[in-house]
């Protein structure tokens, strides 16, 4: 786990080193590590039906609404993605979804540190998630892997996103991780979580670093930095508890 996280980490940090499809392409390898983390995680850690849970919540819940989202403009906004990520099943790049299942298990992981109960495990994780799309969108729109028909209104200083597509991130958010509490088993913390919440601070950290420094979005750093920040920065305690 640790080995595969390292190897996320080099793909992230030559991210902003790099230009054209090399970029795209560091894109596409960063998820596919990412996926392959947190799926393994999940079977090696918590079993068969933990990670038949969060491909299943995660991965075919996440193209279900991207796909429904390309096609009628619920829950997102009307949008569409340009050719620069792959192969696209029903107008969704096959790396979407992915991504969805790389971020959702670190999400769901460290809001059982954070929170207790189920409910509030599931408002921690959702907002985690969704607010992960505050760094994730205004940085694939800049790169053109994306675009919204009608942008407005978008929040301050984030041109090219509308406010909708945070909500709709929000409401997707909550649904998965409802469906992912109830179907991943026993809601039980383990040392071997490391590596994935290593990966929740490092995602984290490291955007607000990127956004605010590397890649000319001031903004998305700060309304970033703030938002996921609010459920991020309580697992610190946490962790030295």
């Amino acid at each position: 786990m640790w080995f595969l996280l390292g190897g996320l980490v080099l793909a992230q940090v030559w991210y902003p080193l790099t230009t054209g499809d090399t970029r795209a392409g560091l894109t596409v390898a960063t998820v596919l590590i990412g996926v392959l983390l947190s799926v393994t995680h999940a079977l090696l850690s918590r079993g068969v039906r933990a990670a038949a849970a969060l491909i299943g919540t995660a991965m075919l819940g996440g193209f279900a609404v991207e796909a429904i989202g390309v096609a009628t403009g619920f829950p997102f906004g009307s949008y569409d993605y340009s050719g620069q990520l792959g192969p696209k099943l029903l107008g969704v790049p096959l790396i979407i979804p992915l991504a969805w299942t790389w971020m959702a298990w670190p999400a769901w992981l460290a809001a059982l540190r954070v929170a207790k109960g189920r409910a509030a495990r599931i408002a921690v994780a959702a907002v985690g998630l969704a607010a992960w799309d505050l760094f994730l969108d205004p940085q694939m729109v800049a790169e053109g892997y994306w675009r919204w028909h009608d942008p407005a209104p978008a929040l301050p200083g984030v041109p090219g996103v509308p406010i909708g597509n945070h909500l709709g991130w929000l409401g997707f958010a909550l649904l998965l991780m409802t469906a992912l509490s109830f179907a991943a088993g026993p809601a039980v913390a383990t040392p071997g979580d490391g590596p994935m919440l290593a990966l929740w601070l490092w995602t984290y950290f490291s955007s607000v670093l990127a956004h605010a420094v590397f890649l000319g979005l001031p903004a998305s750093a700060a309304w970033g930095g703030v938002l996921m920040g609010a459920v991020v920065l309580p697992l610190l305690p946490r962790l030295r508890a």
